[in-house]
């Protein structure tokens, strides 16, 4: 398909993984690309940024954010593995237990890779760094938008901590991607805009992580991951990454708090994950400290409904929608809307936010839809819900019982998860009769 040049320069906020896929995705359609982070990008990239206060914890890279990410930078998964990201297959190397219930193993021909977030954020930034018509303005603040009426015309940025000496920065495209704290929602008031329908999901999420040295060979698996679930707020991920090491992530869904004290995060594990592998847990050597996080919630921001929005903004990453990090969406999303971007402007820029905010909003429905319907099921476990919703519950249950057992039941359930199905995949005829059956 031929390439539609949209504009000579494009501004991409924010240097996460989500402003990395975009300003990649920009690079077919403009000229020029800059990228505009806050951050010092200049060193190793070894240690998590302030900008990404969650980077110290676990990190899933879902299957489909990793097919994405292999598209937009062919060659960077083999990359990373020989520089030290761990390969996995989904279900055989990945022990799964979810409500519950340890899911059957089962070749499923669907490669994962486990590494830190600064590891991937690292690699990515790199083949950013190599796009010959991107540059990358680190340190540097944002400190408004430059208008003309109705249309964003650039951004004026300064050296961070020197607002009073600004630079403009003429676009033809900004984007923000500056996460949680993105600025857009105060720019369209500034703007005389509407701000757009927000959707706030209670989470009271926390995480506590600690990385390890386990024994080699005390593990078979790479990956452990036991979810939450009603009755259970309690859950655990375990992930072998680069450097020799393993990740543990301790995670408290509904207001369960991980410990930050050693003997407490070992009674966790202890009480959370299979005996084998908290004896793999207790025999490892400790990297470091303990280090916590929290979420309160999960918050949608619902851009498509708007009627009138400014030409030449555009919204992506967790600046658009920020999800309960327990079920590792985030980067996968964050890769789907990179890859409506590119399809959008593909067709020209004629409604480009009204079309992209529409396939945005469709590629991250699914992602949104597990993530709320298990949150809201935790915390109204016992609670009155609708009949529909308890239904649902009801199914998922059955049909994680049927995993532990029948591995087409667990392949369904993973490639749902994992963003290779949509949901109603699940209410297909044969996953319904091993569900009902099992």
């Amino acid at each position: 398909m031929m390439i539609r040049r949209a504009g000579k320069h494009a501004v991409v906020l924010g240097a996460g993984v989500g402003g990395l896929l975009t300003a990649r995705a920009l690079t077919d359609f403009y000229d020029g690309v800059t990228l505009v982070e806050r951050d010092d990008l200049s060193g190793e990239g070894r240690e998590p940024r302030r900008g990404v206060p969650q980077g110290f914890h676990a990190h899933a890279l879902l299957p489909r954010g990793l097919r994405i990410i292999e598209e937009l930078f062919p060659g960077v998964t083999e990359e990373m593995v020989a520089d030290g990201a761990v390969p996995y297959e989904m279900i055989v190397q990945l022990r799964m237990i979810m409500g519950g219930h340890e899911f059957a193993r089962t070749p499923t021909g669907e490669r994962g890779i486990s590494a830190t977030r600064p590891f991937l954020e690292r690699h990515l930034l790199r083949r950013v760094r190599e796009l010959p018509t991107v540059t990358v303005r680190d340190r540097n603040q944002v400190t408004g938008l430059m208008t003309d009426a109705a249309r964003v015309t650039g951004v004026r940025i300064a050296a961070a901590g020197r607002a009073g000496d600004e630079e403009e920065l003429p676009a033809d495209l900004v984007v923000d991607a500056m996460g949680r704290g993105g600025r857009t929602l105060a720019w369209l008031e500034t703007m005389g805009f509407d701000r757009p329908a927000e959707e706030v999901v209670k989470v009271e999420v926390s995480y506590a992580t600690w990385y390890l040295r386990i024994p080699e060979g005390a593990l078979e698996e790479r990956m452990v991951l036991v979810g939450t679930y009603p009755g259970q707020p309690k859950g655990a991920a375990l992930c072998q990454v680069e450097g020799d090491r393993w990740l543990v992530t301790l995670g408290g869904n509904a207001g369960a708090r991980p410990p930050a004290d050693a003997g407490e995060f070992f009674a966790w594990v202890e009480e959370v994950v299979p005996a084998d592998v908290a004896e793999a847990v207790r025999a490892a050597e400790p990297l470091g400290e303990i280090g916590v996080a929290r979420i309160p919630a999960s918050v949608r921001r619902r851009y498509e409904r708007l009627t009138r929005f400014p030409e030449g903004l555009l919204v992506a990453g967790d600046a658009l929608c920020n999800f309960n990090p327990i079920y590792g969406q985030g980067m996968a999303v964050a890769a789907l809307e990179a890859l409506a971007m590119r399809e959008c402007l593909r067709d020209g820029t004629e409604g480009l936010a009204r079309r992209y905010f529409t396939a945005a909003a469709k590629a991250l429905d699914p992602a949104w839809q597990l993530s709320t319907g298990a949150d809201q099921a935790m915390r109204e476990a016992g609670a009155a819900r609708s009949r529909q919703a308890r239904l649902m519950g009801a199914y998922i249950r059955r049909l994680q019982r049927a995993a532990a057992h029948d591995a087409e039941a667990a392949v369904a359930f993973t490639r749902v998860t994992g963003l290779l199905d949509p949901p109603s995949a699940l209410m297909r005829p044969s996953v319904l009769w091993r569900a009902l059956r099992g």
